[in-house]
């Protein structure tokens, strides 16, 4: 989906890059001047189009999270990824639509809608700190604590290890200590098992549990901090939503008020 954003923005300033760049005052002049002006069949076409996406993505993403719209047949962290899709390509057109040119109440709108944008890329980077079901539902600190491995069992019982390899090795996926204060990091726990004459494939079976339970390790850690800050951007995320969608709604009426109805 990423590469569809990128291929639509370079194509759309690959065809208008002419227009795009004449300053404000000439283009009445230029020959495609009727064709990408923000009232005109193209420029006004995919202004419909980004509003289209931005409020359909909204729509059904808030339908599926807060009342359960079509759960038994879409996960919900597909449809956020699907969420993100539409809302990025949206604004992305409706930049396009502007024409570049911001100024009265379209600008606030314009500007909620990047600060919208900005806040979606930070609350998703929260969001994947978050550990989740297959299903995208939120875990609990409990269950998250319940799907670590008993590694000093596992490693005593199959690998059969010495107390003091297992407790480098638990020392390692130690989330809370840095590479200066644990006692072991990755690269020198696959010497040692090597030195200790483990065969190849165990080896490897010991580093991705020590890699997994490191990163668990680390989500735990992180787990109340990231669920608080979700919190928090939510307060600076939905105003800004809410903002773009009343001056969104106030632009179409005047737009329609004024006849300007694309192809219809």
């Amino acid at each position: 989906m990423s590469l569809i954003v990128i291929v639509v923005t370079i194509y759309l300033s690959y065809v208008g890059y002419s227009y795009y760049n004449t300053p404000l005052e000439e283009r009445f002049y230029h020959p495609n001047h009727n064709w990408f002006k923000s009232s005109g069949l193209f420029g006004q076409g995919i202004g419909i189009i980004g509003t289209f996406m931005i409020t359909f993505g909204v729509a059904i993403y808030i339908a599926r999270k807060r009342y359960h719209f079509l759960a038994k047949y879409i996960r919900l962290k597909y449809l956020l990824e699907f969420h993100i899709f539409l809302c990025t390509l949206g604004p992305i057109l409706i930049l396009f639509h502007t024409t570049f040119k911001f100024n009265g109440i379209v600008s606030i709108a314009f500007w909620s809608m990047v600060a919208v944008v900005l806040s979606g890329v930070v609350g998703r980077f929260i969001y994947i700190q978050i550990p989740r079901s297959i299903e995208g539902r939120e875990l609990s600190l409990s269950e998250v604590h319940n799907m670590k491995t008993d590694l000093t069992l596992v490693l005593n019982e199959k690998f059969e290890l010495d107390n003091n390899v297992i407790n480098m090795i638990v020392s390692a996926t130690d989330a809370n200590q840095n590479l200066s204060e644990s006692k072991i990091s990755i690269r020198n726990l696959r010497k040692i098992l090597k030195s200790k004459r483990i065969p190849k494939p165990e080896r490897n079976s010991i580093i991705k549990m020590v890699v997994k339970e490191k990163i668990l390790s680390g989500r735990i850690a992180r787990l109340q901090t990231m669920q608080r800050l979700f919190k928090y951007w939510h307060v600076a995320h939905l105003p800004f939503a809410l903002i773009m969608l009343i001056i969104l709604i106030i632009h179409i009426g005047v737009t329609v008020a004024f006849g300007y109805k694309w192809i219809f």
